[in-house]
Order: structure tokens, then sequence, then C-alpha cells
């Protein structure tokens, strides 16, 4: 048994660039062989965590991890200290010190020994409160980066490859293998305020009236910035909404930077030649941004950047892809000429699920910033056509909170059906409106996905806009003010930010709206889905490769998720618009799509409402 305090040194030391330590810094003696062969124990304040159990060569989950996960849920000021400033130091001596508490620890200890390991894919530890004498237990989730059991994976062209096989859908109806209730999937494995691996909590909105939303959060650090990122579900259950949340937050935990796969690539695009993606094609910033923005060095062909593997679907062999767009939190901001977002990334319970869902948020987006920017006035969807009785509630259910629900067909030079959806306030008052969209080969589907987007936000837009009211009227009145992601949904909160989607509410001579159904895209032989994933996903890459653009796939999976049965993946369209964040940052608004699509009324003046 190994005892050994926390809070006394930075466990990220030497983890990863950008950490906050020098590289190489040792992590203390948890971090060697030979102790992870002992039952380790550590001490923070009136707690004592023992744990996880020594297990067989090769299992991973350590000491090491637990400091590690246990540093990452602490207070920012705690944070800053151990990861900016210098160790800590004792106060005084540890007042809980006393023979009980050590006899209470061997207690504790000597009945773990004596039981049955538990069942799951993660080992546990227990937490002793010294002040109550009670146990509490949590999954502890590896870390992938952890110096003393990861794993790390060489990224290399023949590991990126990438074959879609058979993949069954569990039901009609839907587009996923399993369910989501079938994955092995331990909540508080995730967000515990002790050792949670994406978060201290997972908190469920009971200010919501639609959905049972939930939200949770973690924080990342790059040189000085502590970053945080959020995560949440929205569906009608408190239970189902945690599971959801727990995947978007392990996806976009994954989609940050490569943990075990680092850039060994590094070379300039004029080296690589035409089989690596070329970052102009997915867009860069003005030359303006760059000149306000000096630090931010811009992409030049003959500059030396890392490279990550990835796959291309049309030509079926392996694309260096720059790191920046393959992660869009990549350490070495030197490096980063453009910030990308998460968009195009997505999880499944198998790749072929994961590469669907990846590819149908690059292509609604897409859509959705062509409408957009180019003041489209789409056609409007009846949502009474909906076969499902779930979304005419819900559109019923806005209504009692005075949103009028409204739905547009998005579909440009891409068959694959695509929903704007608006919340519209009635009144035209505080919290105006708010947009959401979905796309996928089920129309229903993808106006479910638009729903319920505004059914969350809209309810909580009025409270929302009132106690930033100020701020964002300055915001409504100098766009140069959007900087960053909330900025977007939360300035179309504001009254005078209606006229900016009067091309598409206010059209001057609307056609007829069509049905739900008219969305649909049938196969050759009328099918408008398939049996089997691969089936629907193929139709939607040959839709996207047809009309020039290629697919290429980096796949993000980190070791836990694999424990849990899941996958995820980076998917990449060049040429389709990327969506930004900052009004500085539209790559969209200059890129060769954007200009070929506008029509007579030109670039939209105003930001994108998008989430």
């Amino acid at each position: 048994m190994t005892v050994t305090p926390l809070g006394v040194r930075n466990a990220y030391a030497g983890a990863y660039p950008g950490s906050g330590a020098p590289a190489g810094a040792e992590t203390g003696p948890a971090s060697t062989a030979a102790a992870r062969h002992r039952l380790p124990v550590h001490l923070y304040g009136r707690q004592v965590l023992i744990g996880p159990w020594p297990a067989a060569d090769g299992a991973r989950g350590c000491a090491t991890c637990l400091e590690r996960r246990w540093q990452g849920v602490r207070s920012v000021p705690l944070r800053e200290g151990l990861e900016l400033g210098a160790e800590t130091r004792s106060a005084g001596d540890w007042p809980y010190g006393v023979p009980f508490a050590a006899t209470a620890v061997a207690a504790l200890v000597a009945g773990l020994a004596e039981r049955t390991p538990e069942a799951g894919p993660y080992p546990r530890v227990r937490l002793l409160d010294l002040d109550t004498m009670t146990v509490r237990s949590h999954p502890l989730v590896p870390d992938p980066e952890c110096p003393s059991c990861g794993t790390p994976e060489p990224d290399t062209a023949e590991a990126a490859v990438l074959t879609p096989g058979p993949a069954p859908k569990y039901r009609a109806g839907v587009f996923r293998v399993r369910r989501i209730e079938d994955y092995r999937l331990p909540v508080d494995a995730f967000a515990n305020p002790h050792w949670g691996a994406i978060g201290p909590s997972v908190v469920c909105d009971v200010a919501s009236t639609t959905t049972s939303a939930t939200v949770g959060c973690f924080s990342s650090r790059s040189g000085e910035y502590l970053r945080e990122t959020f995560w949440g579900g929205h569906a009608d259950t408190y239970a189902r909404s945690q599971r959801i949340g727990v995947l978007e937050g392990l996806e976009r935990y994954a989609g940050m930077r490569a943990r075990t796969r680092g850039a060994r690539l590094v070379a300039s695009l004029d080296e690589l030649g035409p089989t690596a993606v070329d970052p102009r094609e997915s867009g860069l910033y003005a030359d303006e941004f760059h000149r306000d923005n000096p630090r931010v060095r811009p992409f030049a062909t003959d500059r030396e950047i890392p490279w990550v593997w990835g796959w291309s679907l049309r030509d079926a062999e392996p694309r260096a892809v720059p790191e920046i767009l393959a992660y869009y939190h990549a350490p070495g901001l030197e490096n980063r000429f453009v910030q990308e977002s998460s968009n195009g990334c997505a999880s499944g319970g198998s790749t072929e699920e994961a590469v669907y869902f990846g590819l149908m948020e690059v292509i609604e987006r897409d859509a959705f910033l062509l409408a957009w920017y180019g003041q489209v006035p789409l056609r409007e969807i009846d949502p009474s056509t909906s076969v499902r009785a779930s979304t005419r509630h819900m559109v019923d259910r806005l209504a009692m909170y005075g949103y009028r629900a409204r739905f547009f067909d998005t579909r440009g030079d891409l068959p694959v059906p695509v929903v704007t959806a608006c919340a519209e306030r009635v009144d035209g008052g505080v919290g105006r409106m708010c947009f959401g969209a979905g796309a996928g080969l089920d129309p229903e589907s993808a106006l479910d996905s638009a729903l319920c987007e505004i059914a969350t936000d809209a309810v909580n837009l009025v409270g929302r806009t009132r106690r930033d009211e100020a701020r964002l009227r300055a915001v409504a009145a100098d766009f140069t003010r959007v900087t960053t992601l909330h900025d977007h949904p939360l300035v179309y909160g504001v009254p005078e930010m209606g006229r900016h989607a009067d091309f598409l509410l206010r059209q001057p001579e609307p056609r007829p709206p069509l049905a739900v159904a008219d969305l649909e895209w049938p196969d050759a032989d009328g099918a408008a889905v398939a049996a089997d994933l691969r089936e629907d996903l193929l139709r939607a890459v040959g839709a996207v490769t047809a009309a020039g653009f290629d697919v290429v796939v980096v796949d993000q999976t980190l070791p836990e998720q694999r424990a849990l049965g899941l996958h995820t993946v980076k998917v990449l369209v060049p040429g389709l618009l990327p969506i930004d964040f900052g009004w500085s940052r539209q790559r969209a608004r200059h890129m060769p799509r954007m200009r070929a699509a506008l029509g007579a009324a030109g670039l939209n003046p105003a930001p994108h409402p998008f989430p």
C-alpha cells in the first residue's frame, strides 16, 4: 500500500504540450511500475481515496490516472495554482492523522480485499469521509494520456484504413445499431465531483418545460488558458438525457486533441502534394483577420505543420489531414491558423454509425450557412403533416409558451433532407427567435432533431436575453462584438435582430408549404432508407462525391470509448462551408461555394444564429 497526498503537485506535468509544466516532469511515486502492484491511498483534507485495486499487468486505470482525474474536477483557483504556479505546501499538521483514522482505513481495505471485484468496464475507487465516516464509490475511467498506464497508438496511413462493413439497425426507423440503454455506460464514472472523467456533475435543467434537458462541463488547458467545454442531452426523460449528455461529452473530449495518437508527421503541403487535404479548400480567414490578429500566422503551402492520417471514402486511400482540422483544440497555438469546431465529430456503436452522423452534421451546417448567408427564401414545411405525434405535440407546447415553431426545406445541391427550424416569438418581444437544424435520410428524424434544439432553447431565451440585455443590444448594434459561440444565438433574442431573418420568415410571395414526406430522397428501388446503416452511409457518400467533394474520416476513438463499444470520428468534406463562431472568423462568407450560391439578395450582413 502506498499513501500519497493530493493537491501538492501538478499531476498533468509533462503530459502533453501546453499542460503548464516542463516536459518530462515526474508525476511522483504513483507513476512507477512498482507502485502499480500496491494499493494506492490518497489523502486530501478529510477525504481518503482508496484504489484502484492492483490489477494484472496491462490493465489500465492506476493511481496516476486517479490523480489526474481528481485534479481535472478541482476548482479553477486550485488548478491555476497547481498547473501554473508552484507546488503547494502544508499549512500545518494534518488534523486527521489520528489512530482511529488509520484503523478505519485498514478496516475498509480489509473488507475490500475479501470482496469479489465488481463487474464493469472500469475499476472502482472508494472515498472515505473521515468527518462522517461514510464511504462513496465511483468507477475510475482510465486517463488515455496517463504516463504510467497509457498506451500511445501509432498514427499511420495503414492504421487509417476504413472499409464500411455491415451495420444492421436495431429496429426500423432509426439510424443506430443499438439502443443507448444497451451501452455499459456508468454515468457516475464520467460525472462525479471527485474524479469525474468529463466533469464534476451533470445538472438536470428543471426549469425547462419542453425537454428534460441536462448539462455538464469539463475544463482542459492550453497554455495559460483553461477552457470550459459544455455538453448535454435533450431527451424526454432525465435518465436518457444524462446518458446522451455523457456520450456527447466523451465525443467532445475525444475531438479536442489526439490524446493517444501524437501528430508525428510534420511537413508542408508542398512536400505532401495533392494527396493531402488542402486547408485552403476548407476555408481560411480573411486577410483582415490576420492584420487584426498578428499572432495568428496565416497558412502557407511551404509552412511545416502537424498532420494526422485520415481515410478518403471517395478514393479509398489514406489522406494526410492538418491536425488543427481534425482536432479542434490541438495543442500548439502557433499552428492554429484557423479555429476548427466540433462540426463533423460524431459517435456511434459502430464506425459506420459514427461516420453517418458526422457526415449528416457537415451537410446540415453547409446547407444552413448557404441559406442564411445567401438569404435564400426557403420553402416552408407544415409540421402538422408529421406522422409523429410527439412532433405535433411539441409544436403545440411551444405555442403555449408564445413561440411559433416553423420549419424550412434547406436542401440545396445535395439531395439529403435538411430541415431548418425557427422558434419565433409571436409578440415579437424579448427572446425574439432561436434556430436549429437537422439532417438525415429520414425527413421525420431530421425535423425532429431541429425541433429538439429549438424546444430546449426557446423556453430559456427570454430569461437569458433579459439577464444580458444591455450587452446583447450592444452586440446587435456592432457585430464585431460577436466573439464567442454563445453570442451567435443569444443576440437573436434582441427584438430588432428579427429583420435579418425576414428573407426567411417574411417572404413576400411564399410558396405552398411542403409535407414532411415531400423531403424524402428515395433510392433506385423507391426506398428512403435501408435496413443496414452501411447502405444509407454509402448512398449519402455517393451523393456528396458525385457533387465533386471528397469525404475524409479521421478516427478519434479513445480507449475508454472502445471499452464501452463506442466509436468516434471526425468527418471532413473539403469545399463544403465550415461553421465558425466569432464575426471576424467567418470563413464561409468568402469561400467559392458561398459566392457561387449568392442570388439577387446578396450576402446577409448579420452573423449566423446557429447555437
